[in-house]
């Protein structure tokens, strides 16, 4: 019997939006605006974390943020009554990620003229976002101590394409089997040149860290 013929429409998928995210890479380049994608599981403390490192940023940066989530508006007015900066909702209709137009759409909204950087806060969870490139400089992601140390092994794709990783809710390490070394070992396995940033988003923590290690990144972009 003859085979079918089979059609890789995911390659096909992918490769499109790998070559909408070069373009739009190349886009934000000429324009001097820095894109952060920003992944992580529910709950970890992402909007938490921006807080706190727009407040340590927002008078050396123009900053604004765009908050991916299924429904709702939450976070997007949350980081706008906090920081006072733009902020704005993007609704992806029941889809788990984001992928390089529905992130343009989003850039569309938001004055790129004005601003130095844009912080993309992604649909919350460990697989589809890290599938897809938004057409983002770099991508960061935030492991709480509470989600456990061993998640590096089970979704290796999320730490491998990330640029840093931030472990928040080190706080409460004295009571969780949280191994803060064995951690950093499985992310290395994955990504050795990933750098790991241990914080507390709620004390704030290890933050400066992070938005030190930020404001370089938006820097080198821009020069």
């Amino acid at each position: 019997m003859d085979s079918v013929k089979v059609i890789e429409i995911k390659k096909s998928v992918f490769a499109s939006n790998e070559e909408d995210a070069a373009r739009l890479r190349k886009e934000l380049k000429d324009k001097g605006v820095f894109l952060l994608n920003l992944m992580s599981s529910p709950g970890s403390g992402k909007t938490t974390t921006l807080i706190r490192t727009i407040g340590l940023l927002k008078d050396k940066l123009r900053m604004a943020v765009m908050e991916a989530d299924i429904d709702s508006d939450v976070d997007a007015l949350k980081i706008k009554e906090a920081t006072g900066i733009p902020s704005i909702q993007l609704h992806t209709g029941g889809m788990c990620h984001l992928d390089a137009e529905m992130t343009r759409q989003g850039l569309d909204n938001v004055p790129l003229e004005n601003l130095d950087l844009v912080i993309l806060e992604n649909v919350g969870n460990l697989v589809c976002p890290a599938e897809f490139d938004t057409g983002s400089c770099k991508n960061a992601m935030i492991l709480s101590v509470p989600e456990g140390h061993d998640k590096p092994q089970k979704y290796p794709l999320m730490f491998s394409i990330c640029d840093v990783v931030v472990i928040n809710k080190i706080d409460v390490l004295p009571y969780f089997d949280f191994d803060l070394e064995k951690c950093k070992e499985y992310i290395h396995m994955r990504n050795p040149k990933a750098q790991v940033i241990p914080i507390c988003a709620k004390t704030g923590e290890g933050v400066e860290a992070f938005a030190n290690w930020l404001l370089q990144e938006v820097n080198n972009w821009k020069n």
